[in-house]
């Protein structure tokens, strides 16, 4: 038997970044249905949050998944979900792209920590604030 423990941080936003999330209600279900849905699958969502335009998700990957279609199934049938259960006044979509770092065992509680509290983060920070510190600090891009 095989084993791996290897944690993915993801995240990704909304369409053109729409807050179509704009109730905490709503995100609630959705992270909800994230999870529940990915345990279906065989996905482990470690954790799940997000605000009215993005989510951020940490997964451990099992040992035949991949990151592109880990990502692939989350956003397609929560997307899915989200419009077949008329949670949004318009079409809902995931925008394609996302971020994924990989996460050390010696800072998941900090990775924890950081998605849980999405809420109180963009009181002060948006969205568009934190891809530009992702994008610096990961080195993306360059």
């Amino acid at each position: 038997m095989s084993y791996n423990k290897v944690y993915i941080h993801f995240v990704w936003s909304t369409k053109n970044r729409f807050p179509f999330l704009d109730s905490k209600d709503l995100r609630l279900k959705v992270w909800d249905h994230i999870k529940e849905n990915s345990k279906s699958k065989g996905i482990f969502v470690d954790h799940v949050s997000g605000f009215s335009d993005h989510c951020h998700c940490l997964v451990s990957l099992g040992v035949n998944q991949t990151i592109q279609k880990v990502i692939q199934l989350i956003k397609g049938e929560s997307s899915f979900w989200i419009n077949k259960n008329q949670l949004t006044s318009e079409k809902f979509e995931w925008q394609d792209e996302y971020f994924s770092v990989s996460v050390s065992e010696s800072i998941l509680q900090n990775v924890r920590t950081y998605i849980k509290n999405q809420e109180k983060h963009h009181m002060k920070k948006s969205f568009q604030e934190e891809y530009e510190e992702f994008i610096a600090k990961y080195k993306f891009g360059v």
